[in-house]
Formats: structure tokens, C-alpha cells, sequence
């Protein structure tokens, strides 16, 4: 049984598992260099895509929704039935839930800021995305939905991606998981906070579009 106190390690949990740096990781592996020194400095797929490689930036997307996925599955089972306070509206009769939400949040926070790297990272787009899906994987199937048609509309990565994110709270709140609306508020916030410099360029009307020129 673990105390009040106890559940904060499955915040730690989760921003140890994302903070695994699997695109830069990838990338030296295959002999491509430091893929922070190409493109937007990121070590998400969309960057490592930019090395040309999209096998790479398949398998760099798959491993950052598992580094989401895993440790959220992982706090279901560890916190279930222990004794705890609420967090993020869970009642006390299950922790489990805090716990998840924790472990969700912590994820997309270590993708973004990893200790590894100076506390820089990834956008959190496919971290969040694996969280979700352990989380409430029918919410997941809606905002892949909406990811896909607004991606097909706009030809915008980024605005998708912004977007799903923003979407993702209103959607678990009306599909009937509102004990998962803060958390996701919490990791649309971060995404957003990632994408400040996409926001920008999409002020100056500068973001390029899927299958445009940069």
C-alpha cells in the first residue's frame, strides 16, 4: 500500500520514461549525426524525418507513444487499490486514477524537457498521443479523427497536431472521462508551450505545409 505521498513516484515515473531521447538515440545509432543540428532542433519524428530516414521516423514516432503509453499502464497496475488523496478530481477511493494522470502528465513533460539533453526535447505530439490511447483509447480514435481531417484541410503539421491537443479535454469530457480533462489540459498546455515557435511562423504566415517547400 502506498501513502498520499507515494503517488508523486508515478509522476517521476513517467518523466523518466519520457525522457528517453529515442530520436537522437535513433539517429546516432544509423550513423545520421546529431539530429538536433538539422532542421528545428527537435528530437521528435517530424525532425528526424528531415534526415531523410522514414524508417527511422516511424519507429522514433512508435517508441515516443510507447514511452507515454507504458508507464501510464504501468501506474494502473501498481496504484491499483492503494490508499490516497484526490488529485486532479479522482476520488479517494481510486488513486489509480491520480496515479495515471500523473504518469501521463510526467510523460509528455520528460519528452519535452529531458534532463539528458539541458531540459530541452520534443514537441510531445507522439507522446501525448500514447498517453492518451492508455488512458481512454476510445478518445484517442476520435482525436486521431481530428488530426487526420484537419491535417488533410490545412496541410499543416503543426496546427494538427495544436489543435488535437486543445480538442483532446472537450473530447474525454464528452465521451465520458472527465476525470481525464486536466490532465490533458496540463499536456495541451505543455504541447502548446513546445509549438511557440510554429505558433509564430503561422503569425507571419510562414509555416510550411505537408509536401510544401520550408
Amino acid at each position: 500500500m502506498f501513502d498520499d505521498y507515494a503517488l508523486l513516484l508515478a509522476a517521476l515515473l513517467g518523466f523518466l520514461a519520457g525522457s528517453i531521447p529515442f530520436g537522437l538515440l535513433l539517429t546516432k545509432a544509423a550513423g545520421l549525426g546529431d539530429v538536433r543540428d538539422i532542421g528545428s532542433g527537435s528530437i521528435g519524428a517530424t525532425n528526424v524525418l528531415r534526415t531523410g530516414n522514414k524508417g527511422l521516423a516511424a519507429a522514433t514516432v512508435l517508441l515516443d507513444a510507447a514511452k507515454g503509453a507504458v508507464p501510464v499502464l504501468l501506474a494502473s497496475i501498481l496504484w491499483n487499490g492503494c490508499e490516497a488523496c484526490s488529485i486532479f478530481g479522482c476520488q479517494p477511493a481510486n488513486p489509480q486514477k491520480a496515479a495515471m494522470a500523473l504518469a501521463a502528465v510526467g510523460a509528455v513533460a520528460g519528452h519535452c524537457f529531458t534532463p539528458w539533453l539541458n531540459f530541452k526535447g520534443g514537441k510531445g505530439f507522439a507522446t501525448a498521443a500514447g498517453v492518451l490511447l492508455a488512458l481512454a483509447w476510445p478518445v484517442m480514435l476520435v482525436c486521431a479523427a481530428i488530426w487526420a481531417l484537419t491535417l488533410a484541410l490545412g496541410r499543416i503539421s503543426s496546427v494538427a497536431s495544436m489543435t488535437t491537443v486543445l480538442a483532446a479535454p472537450l473530447v474525454a469530457w464528452a465521451m465520458g472521462y472527465p476525470i481525464h480533462f486536466w490532465p490533458l489540459v496540463a499536456i495541451a498546455a505543455i504541447v502548446l508551450i513546445q509549438h511557440r515557435a510554429n505558433i509564430g511562423r503561422l503569425m507571419r504566415g510562414e509555416e510550411p505545409k505537408v509536401g510544401g517547400k520550408s
